[in-house]
This record gives C-alpha cells, structure tokens and sequence, in this order.
C-alpha cells in the first residue's frame, strides 16, 4: 500500500481526487479578493470587512480538514463544523496579536489553533485525546478518513514526510491535498501573482514531498533486508 501511496502522488497532483471531502474539479470556484496577507494586515488594523473575507476564505477549508484529519471516535464525541467555527471566532477575536512569519504562516496558526480546541473539546467529553494523532505523526486508534481511503501505513509516510518538509511547502500540500483549495484560492492564500505561479509552487512542494516518501520507503526495505 504505502509504495502503491507514494508513486500516485505526483507533481500533477491527480491523486488528489481520492481525498476524502475534497471537492471535485466541477464544484471549485475561485475565490474572489485581497491576498491573504493585505486582508490580515487590515484585520489586525480592526477592518471588520477584512475578518468577514478571512473568515469566509478559511471556514470551509478548515471544516474539510478537520473532518478529514479526525478519527471517528472524535467526530462522534463533538460537532466538527460547530468547534471549527468557535475557533475562527476566537482567533478573530486577537488576531491583532499574530505575527505573520512566512506565507501559509496564518494557515498553521489556525490549524493549530483548531487542534487545541478539539483536545479542550475531547477533554471536556471525558475522552483523553490521542494528542499527537489529531496532528498527525503518530497512529491513532481508530482510522480518520485519510486512513481509510489511502491505508494507515501509507498516511504514517504521508505524514512523517510531510515533516520534513519546509513550512511554507507543508502549507501548500496541506492546502491543496486536503483542504481542497484551488490555484485562483492558493494565490491569493499564498501571495502568488498568479494561478499559475501558485501551480507550480504546489508542484514543487509535492515533488518534494514525494521525494521524501520515496527515500522513507527505501530506508525502511533496507533495515527489513538486514
């Protein structure tokens, strides 16, 4: 599985149709507006206008990968669109407190913002949670839709390799595989000029990513070997 996982995901990105909630390309529209940077810069101002298109950008996104990311226990235990929701709230309520550091910086702010949400959430439930399964990295219990549609072992390579890459990658493989932005949507989220430009960013960044599977893959045949 994990081999048949590496080589699918190419720098064309086709394999991305196979991620779970991702809309296909006939339900993808552009978004329209500000880069993300011009619209954070007026909402840490007090641009009221700015944090409505920030948080109309980012809402859906971080619905879809929440629901992708968490395990079935999880969704069970609290309402994913509701605890995606009062994190934006949150964050908006002290945006004027982030310091953008690099593109996509404002995309793993919110990601990992969501994530301690949820872990208040589970806790609250009484469930411990499986801390670093929500963020990936380690296996859970139970399999997230991730697991499901593309085999747990090839998402713990998944993973580990997305690691390894530089944030600004990670953000943009993040974006594109499972949140479902669009090259209209990643160039403004990432401050590309162009679609086009933001294309191949991504297609940089999976180059990368699947060249840090590959060499996983082959490091792990070779302690099996001895």
């Amino acid at each position: 599985m994990c081999g048949r996982f590496a080589t699918t995901i190419s720098p064309s990105d086709d394999f991305l149709t196979k991620i779970p909630g991702r809309p296909q390309p006939n339900e993808q529209t552009s978004a329209a507006g500000s880069a993300t940077s011009v619209l954070l810069d007026r909402a840490r101002n007090g641009d009221e206008a700015a944090m409505e298109a920030l948080f109309a950008r980012h809402l859906p996104r971080l619905r879809r990968w929440a629901s992708g990311r968490l395990p079935r226990w999880a969704r069970d235990l609290t309402d994913t669109h509701d605890v995606v929701q009062e994190t934006l709230i949150r964050v908006f309520k002290r945006v004027e407190t982030f310091e953008p550091r690099g593109e996509g910086a404002f995309q793993a702010y919110l990601r990992h913002a969501l994530l301690n949400h949820i872990r208040n959430e589970l806790r609250r439930f009484g469930r411990k949670p499986e801390v670093d399964t929500l963020d990936s990295h380690q296996p859970a219990e139970s399999p997230s839709p991730l697991d499901e549609v593309i085999g747990r072992e090839a998402t713990a390579r998944y993973e580990a390799a997305l690691s390894e890459l530089k944030p600004e990658d990670r953000e943009l493989v993040i974006a594109r595989v499972e949140m479902g932005y669009d090259y209209d949507e990643l160039a403004e989220t990432f401050d590309r000029p162009t679609s086009g430009a933001a294309r191949k960013a991504v297609q940089r960044a999976i180059g990368r990513l699947v060249d840090a599977m590959k060499r996983r893959e082959s490091d792990n045949g070779r302690r099996v070997a001895r």
